[in-house]
C-alpha cells in the first residue's frame, strides 16, 4: 500500500520553489499592504478621465495588477500544497478580499474609455498610449456589454459571492470528501485518492478497476444532493452574468470575452458528433482484445496491450519529454531543461491535503510554476509533457508582451500543452522497435483521443444542456442532470458499453464544470495541437509557433491561431484530427488481428 506523505515529510528537491514569488510570508503581507494602499492612487482617475490622462492611468493600473496577482497567485499556490492548513487558506480568503479591490478599484476604467470621444481617442492611439491600441479595439468591441461605472463596481463587490460555488466544490471535493481503500482481486487494499485513482482504473486487476471505480463513485452520491445544489448555483450564477451584460446565453457571454463565434462550438460537437461511429468502432476493439463480454466503464482505462513496461520515474521522464521536444529548437529545451531542474518550477508528487491532479500557473514578472502528482508511469510522462507546454507558454508570453497582453486566452491555453503531447507521441512511436511496445502507444495515442477529443466534447454537451435547461427557466436536481449525462454517456461510447448507472453520476466530480464552457477548448485545442505538430515536424513550423507562444493576448486567438497556420473557424482541424485517429485505429486493428 502506498503511503501518502505529508507536506512536512515530502523532500525539498520534489517542492517548487515558491520562493521565487516571495521570499517569505513576511514580504507578503508587506507586499499586500502596500497594494492595498496603492488602490488609492486610482482613485485620482475616477472622475472626468479624458484621454490625455489614460496613458498614465493604464501604466498605474498594470503595475498594481501585477502585484495583486502575484499576492493572489502565491497564497493560492501555497494553500494548494496543502488544503488543511488553515494559515494558507486564510491567506488565500485575503488574496480573494485584494483581487475583489482591485475588481472595483479598476471598474470605472472600461466605462470611461466608452464614453471618449472616439476621434479623441483615435489620435490618442497614435502616440504612446498606442501599445494599448489592441486592448482598447477590444473594449470598444464590447461597448454593448459593459455596464456603466456604479454597476460594475457592484459586480465587482459581489466577486467573492460569485466565487461561491467554486469554491466550496473545491474544498469539499480536497478537502472533505474520501473514498474507501479499493481492494484488488487478492483482497489486498489500496489507498485510494484523488492522485491513486487513475492507476487503479489503468490496472491490469478487473477487480481493483471495480473496486476502485465503485468507491469513488459511491462516495460522490453520498453527496448528490450538495453536489447538485453546488451545481446549480454555479450555472444559475452564470446565467445571471450573461443576462445582466445583454447577452443572449451564457455560452454567447463567456465565448465573446475571447472573441470566439458561438458556431465554432456547435461546430465541433457537430463534427464529432459525425464521427461518433469511429469511437464506437474503438470501444468495440477494447472489448474484443480484453475479452470481455460486459465491457464496464471502468474497463476502459485499462491497456489493451499487456505485458509492456510502463514505469516512468520522474527522471525517465524529464529526459524523454526533453528529448522529444528538440524539434521546437535548442533556445525552448534549454530553457525547459532549467524549468525542470534547478529553477524549481515543478512540485512533483502528492502529498496530503494538496490539490488533485495537474496544473500550471504563476505571475507576471516571475517563472510560471507546476503542480503534478507524479505516479511513476507513462500517463505522468504525458503530463508532465502537457504542463510544461503550458508552462513555456506562459514563459515565452511574460519575457516577450507588457503586462496588458501578458496572459492568452483559455481558447489557445491547450494548444501549447497538447503539442507537446503530440510531439512527444510521435518521438516515442518513430523511436520504438518493439510491437508490444507500439501497440501500446497506438493504444494511448487513441486514448488521448477518446478522453480529450471525444470525452470533453462530451462535457461541452452536457455544459450547454445544463446551460440552456436554467435559461428556460427549468430546475438543475440531481436526477435530471444524471438523465443527460446517462444519455450523453450512451450515445458517444454505443452498443459495446455495460450501461452502468454509476457513470451518471460522473459530472459531480469534474472541477472544470465550475469554470462554464471551458473544457470545449481542450477539444478544439487538440485538434489546433495535432495539426501545428504536423507542422513542425513535416513543414519547419517550429519558427511560427514559437511566435504563436510569444504572442499572449496581443491579438484575437483566432488570428495568433492563424498566424501559425491553423484557422479554427472551420472545421478541417477537427476532420484532419479524426482522419489522424482512424489511422492509428486501423493500425491497431491490423496488429491485433
Amino acid at each position: 500500500m502506498k503511503k501518502i506523505l505529508s507536506r512536512e515529510e515530502v523532500k525539498k528537491e520534489y517542492k517548487w520553489k515558491i520562493e521565487a514569488l516571495f521570499e517569505s510570508n513576511d514580504l507578503w503581507q508587506k507586499t499586500y499592504d502596500e497594494t492595498e494602499r496603492s488602490f488609492s492612487e486610482l482613485e485620482r482617475y475616477s472622475k472626468n478621465m479624458d484621454t490625455e490622462d489614460l496613458y498614465d492611468c493604464l501604466r498605474l493600473r498594470d503595475e498594481i495588477g501585477v502585484n495583486t496577482e502575484r499576492l493572489y497567485v502565491y497564497a493560492n499556490l501555497r494553500a494548494n500544497e496543502d488544503s488543511t492548513n488553515t494559515f494558507y487558506q486564510e491567506m488565500s480568503g485575503r488574496a480573494d478580499r485584494l483581487i475583489m479591490l482591485y475588481s472595483r478599484g479598476v471598474s470605472f476604467i472600461e466605462p470611461a474609455i466608452l464614453a471618449m470621444d472616439r476621434e479623441k481617442l483615435k489620435k490618442a492611439l497614435e502616440g504612446k498610449l498606442k501599445i494599448y491600441e489592441h486592448y482598447i479595439d477590444n473594449i470598444l468591441r464590447s461597448a454593448g456589454h459593459i455596464l456603466s461605472a456604479d454597476k460594475e463596481e457592484m459586480l465587482a463587490q459581489i466577486y467573492e459571492i460569485a466565487e461561491g460555488p467554486s469554491n466550496i466544490f473545491y474544498m469539499l471535493n480536497n478537502a472533505d470528501i474520501s473514498f474507501e481503500n479499493a481492494a484488488d482481486s487478492n483482497n489486498e487494499e489500496h489507498t485510494l485518492t484523488h492522485g491513486t485513482y487513475s492507476a487503479c482504473l489503468e490496472s491490469e486487476d478487473r477487480a481493483l478497476r471495480r473496486s476502485a471505480f465503485n468507491n469513488v463513485y459511491d462516495s460522490y452520491y453520498k453527496q448528490k444532493n450538495t453536489l447538485a445544489a453546488i451545481y446549480s448555483a454555479s450555472v444559475k450564477k452564470d446565467v445571471f452574468s450573461a443576462r445582466i451584460r445583454n447577452y443572449d446565453s451564457a455560452l454567447e457571454a463567456m465565448l465573446f470575452a475571447n472573441n470566439i463565434p458561438t458556431e465554432v462550438y456547435h461546430n465541433l460537437i457537430k463534427t464529432v458528433n459525425k464521427h461518433l461511429p469511429l469511437m464506437h468502432r474503438y470501444i468495440k476493439l477494447r472489448k474484443k482484445i480484453l475479452g470481455l463480454d460486459d465491457l464496464d466503464m471502468y474497463d476502459i482505462y485499462t491497456p489493451i496491450v499487456k505485458n509492456t513496461d510502463t514505469k516512468k520515474t520522474y527522471d525517465q521522464a524529464k529526459a524523454t519529454v526533453l528529448e522529444a521536444l528538440r524539434p521546437l529548437g535548442g533556445k525552448y529545451c534549454e530553457k525547459l531543461e532549467k524549468a525542470m531542474n534547478e529553477e524549481g518550477w515543478v512540485d512533483i508528487y502528492e502529498n496530503k491535503g494538496k490539490r488533485s491532479g495537474a496544473y500550471s500557473w504563476g505571475a507576471y514578472g516571475c517563472h510560471p510554476f507546476v503542480s503534478l502528482n507524479y505516479d511513476d508511469n507513462v500517463n505522468s510522462m504525458f503530463t508532465l509533457a502537457h504542463e510544461m507546454g503550458h508552462a513555456m507558454h506562459s514563459y515565452y508570453t511574460w519575457s516577450t508582451q507588457p503586462p496588458v497582453y501578458g496572459d492568452y486566452t483559455i481558447f489557445v491555453a491547450e494548444v501549447a500543452s497538447t503539442v507537446n503531447e503530440a510531439l512527444l507521441m510521435e518521438h516515442l512511436l518513430k523511436t520504438t522497435t518493439d510491437i508490444n511496445e507500439r501497440k501500446y502507444l497506438l493504444n494511448y495515442f487513441m486514448e488521448q483521443f477518446r478522453g480529450t477529443l471525444f470525452r470533453q466534447t462530451m462535457f461541452a454537451e452536457f455544459e450547454l444542456k445544463t446551460h440552456t435547461l436554467a435559461e428556460n427557466g427549468e430546475t438543475l436536481t440531481f436526477d435530471n442532470m444524471c438523465k443527460i449525462y446517462s444519455d450523453l454517456n450512451k450515445k458517444y461510447y454505443g452498443d459495446d458499453i455495460a450501461n452502468n448507472e454509476k457513470i451518471a453520476w460522473e459530472w459531480a466530480r469534474i472541477p472544470h464544470f465550475y469554470t462554464a464552457f471551458y473544457v470545449y477548448q481542450y477539444a478544439t485545442g487538440y485538434s489546433a495541437a495535432i495539426a501545428l505538430s504536423q507542422k513542425i515536424l513535416n513543414e519547419n513550423g517550429a519558427g511560427d509557433y514559437i511566435d504563436f507562444l510569444k504572442g499572449g493576448s496581443s491579438k484575437y486567438s483566432i488570428d495568433l491561431l492563424k498566424g501559425a497556420g491553423v484557422d479554427m473557424t472551420k472545421s478541417t482541424a477537427i476532420e484532419n484530427a479524426m482522419k489522424v485517429f482512424e489511422s492509428s485505429l486501423c493500425e491497431t486493428e491490423k496488429l491485433c488481428r
